[in-house]
């Protein structure tokens, strides 16, 4: 129950503006004036997979958090539109079918802990596109892990929570850790609050790194850009946004 409070507080607090940027890049990027056969990876809380619903594509909403999951689902039924929506781990897509086109976003691949895990998710992906398949995704650049980050923190308040976000520099540029601190009002004492922590690592890798574990995996016409595919990539992009095909 308290990791479902947890869930609704990421929720309520991330950027809707962020969710426009990633679905303007997907707009950019696949045709959605057909119908595609669509799996978007680390779905969270569903805001994507409701945009793309209502754009005509056919969804499955893939996490591995049965309570984003949950979210997700009101969120869909709060809008009107239908969504597959599966719990599982990116590693092992084995219970699925293929899909025209794969997405994840919110840096979610800098949450596998090493490069192993990653070309073992972009091999998932690659064996669950249909032929031409497409796969767009984003990742934090070593930029934003090793001088961004570090040092960034984060304070919200409302009459019944609180949440501290603070991060700090890892073992090297392209690690970093999310110290995440919880406050919330008990329901049967409104002067007592339960306190709860998180701690979230990520990695990343350099550029290279990501297209020579793409063309490991099979992949082809690997591009990539910055600012939600708006320019070219350059010494301080901190996120970069890739569309390659099977």
């Amino acid at each position: 129950m308290i990791y479902q409070s947890f869930a609704e507080l990421y929720d309520q607090l991330f950027d809707e503006d962020e969710y426009q940027n990633w679905f303007e890049y997907t707009q950019k990027q696949v045709d959605l004036s057909r119908r595609n056969e669509w799996l978007e990876l680390a779905c969270g809380a569903g805001r994507l997979v409701v945009q793309l619903a209502q754009h005509g594509q056919n969804v499955t909403g893939f996490d591995l958090s049965v309570e984003m999951l949950a979210l997700a689902e009101q969120h869909t039924r709060d809008a009107g539109v239908s969504a597959n929506l599966v719990q599982g781990n990116m590693l092992d897509l084995s219970e699925l079918e293929q899909f025209d086109v794969v997405s994840c976003y919110a840096d979610s691949f800098c949450y596998l802990p090493d490069e192993e895990q990653v070309l073992q998710s972009f091999t998932e992906v690659f064996k669950h596109l249909k032929a031409d398949g497409q796969f767009i995704f984003d990742v934090i650049t070593p930029y934003q892990t090793g001088e961004v980050y570090p040092g960034y923190m984060f304070n919200y308040q409302d009459d019944r929570q609180a949440f501290i976000w603070s991060s700090y520099g890892g073992e090297d540029k392209y690690h970093v850790e999310h110290d995440l601190t919880f406050f919330t009002k008990t329901a049967d004492d409104d002067e007592i609050f339960r306190r709860a922590e998180e701690t979230h690592f990520e990695r990343t890798y350099e550029l290279e790194t990501y297209v020579k574990l793409l063309e490991t995996a099979g992949f082809s016409s690997i591009q990539y850009f910055a600012d939600y595919g708006k320019s070219e990539v350059g010494d301080k992009t901190t996120r970069w946004f890739f569309s390659c095909r099977r």
